[in-house]
């Protein structure tokens, strides 16, 4: 029996008897007990008693046909396709999989959990079943673009200015592809490369945002984290109305740096720069480097002002972290 039937069916929050969703489903009464018995594994939580079923919190799930409303007609010419999938390894995976089926430029990948979700440098994205914003989007760059290797920090920039245009405040930018708030990982972004970037080159840029986790059990998650549902208690945030946002502010973002270059999006990204200033430290394998955060240059690459005078480092070879944490 399909659970996403089921869990589409409960999404609302309201009370189901068991005979009413076995009608509704066309199931017997033993395969919808037996359904209801697997949701606990994707982290749906089920309240039961008396013959009554209900979720434990309403769940808004993906839409595509909801989402392409929310983009402006502009937006809209830049995008092929969205792709809502249920429980997969990896968005950033299936978008590999769906350039090799040769669906390219403008294809978006949502899921409402993933299995195997990777960050940075091959480490674990935890993504709980709708509580996150899980996406990855394609996008053909122009042969021999210049400061690709800035390309993360584009997308951190738009994501910023999304949530900002839906009146979230204090979300920033730690280099090279984390959004931090109040101190804590609001999300992440993870850029992988297909072609040859001096001729035909496709970018899946994965982009993993916390939204309401607080009913989620994250012990496998090894930092402090912070959802958008923190920043904003009062207000109910739509899934679906923050992928439209981040879609929008995105593409806006990608052709004014194909126009232009990262030197003309590196003061927004300065802007929005956690550590400028601070005293941090660079892990380069087994060294440590320390200094004062200097922000990036043209190229995308950190500053670090140190005693010996200012070093620069690059996103693959290094971890950024505040001085005195190990």
């Amino acid at each position: 029996m399909d659970s996403r039937e089921l869990v589409t069916l409960l999404a609302d929050g309201r009370v189901y008897t068991l005979v009413e969703l076995a009608q509704q489903m066309d199931r017997t009464l033993p395969q919808l007990e037996a359904c209801l018995a697997s949701l606990p594994a994707l982290g749906v939580k089920v309240l039961q008693a008396e013959g009554k079923v209900q979720l434990a919190r309403p769940i808004e799930l993906l839409d595509a046909s909801l989402i392409g409303r929310f983009l402006s007609p502009t937006a809209r010419q830049y995008l092929r396709q969205i792709h809502c999938e249920w429980v997969i390894d990896s968005t950033n995976q299936m978008a590999l999989r769906g350039i090799a089926q040769e669906r390219y430029h403008g294809h978006v990948y949502l899921s409402e959990m993933q299995t195997a979700g990777r960050g940075r440098r091959g480490r674990q994205w935890v993504s709980p079943f709708a509580g996150q914003v899980a996406m990855s989007i394609v996008w053909q760059l122009p042969p021999n673009t210049p400061d690709i290797s800035a390309l993360s920090l584009v997308v951190g920039v738009a994501v910023c200015h999304a949530l900002q245009g839906l009146g979230i405040q204090g979300v920033g930018l730690k280099w090279p592809n984390d959004l931090l708030a109040q101190g804590k990982k609001l999300g992440g972004i993870l850029l992988e490369m297909q072609g040859d970037p001096q001729q035909q080159c496709h970018i899946v840029m994965g982009i993993g945002l916390n939204v309401a986790l607080q009913d989620t059990p994250l012990h496998s998650i090894d930092q402090p984290w912070i959802d958008l549902l923190s920043l904003q208690p009062n207000r109910a945030m739509s899934r679906n109305e923050v992928v439209a946002s981040v879609l929008q502010s995105l593409f806006d973002w990608l052709v004014r740096f194909e126009e232009q270059g990262f030197a003309a999006i590196r003061p927004a990204w300065q802007a929005l720069d956690v550590y400028a200033g601070a005293e941090v430290m660079v892990q380069r394998g087994e060294e440590y480097i320390f200094g004062t955060a200097a922000g990036v240059d043209d190229s995308g690459a950190l500053c670090l002002d140190t005693s010996s005078g200012r070093q620069t480092f690059y996103g693959g070879e290094v971890s950024l972290r505040p001085k005195g944490t190990l």
